[in-house]
């Protein structure tokens, strides 16, 4: 069984419902998560924040949090799930910010670093995925370590 068919059982067994905020993943979770039928169950949307302006007005980012901690961030990931299951009244969340590649790096944040935040009601899990396997390599990463973390917080 694939992990987006898993989150999708779990889901449905707790009756919990899912929502993304995802900036260098640009909506591949949704798309995962929605490939699976009956996902309409538990989905009730995604938001894709690439902009730190998106990010800040839709997801409830602080611009100071923002602006000390930049946005690829466990602070901003936490504040992107927290604002997501907020905006779209869900019971779980997703979230993903990185520097996808091939540029975009700096020493202390290289190319490859994404942060990825779960939610379920008042439990959060975060991650910091580090390595440069390529830009589309290191977004299905993202995309796939999102969706074991959200699998095993909903066991």
């Amino acid at each position: 069984m694939k992990t987006e068919e898993k989150v999708g059982e779990l889901l449905k067994a707790k009756n919990f419902s899912l929502s993304t905020a995802e900036s260098c993943t640009g909506g591949g979770i949704a798309a995962l998560i929605t490939s699976v039928p009956g996902s309409s169950e538990y989905f009730k949307g995604g938001i894709v924040a690439y902009s730190n302006e998106v990010k800040a007005d839709l997801l409830h980012v602080s611009v100071e949090t923002l602006a000390q901690y930049g946005a690829v961030s466990r602070e901003t990931v936490v504040e992107m799930v927290k604002g997501a299951m907020k905006t779209l009244k869900t019971d779980c969340a997703v979230a993903t910010s990185g520097i996808a590649g091939p540029g975009g790096g700096t020493p202390e944040k290289p190319v490859g670093t994404v942060w990825i935040a779960a939610a379920c009601k008042n439990e959060i899990v975060t991650m910091k995925q580090e390595g440069d396997r390529g830009r589309a390599e290191n977004v299905q990463s993202a995309i796939q370590n999102a969706l074991f973390m959200l699998c095993s917080m909903l066991k």
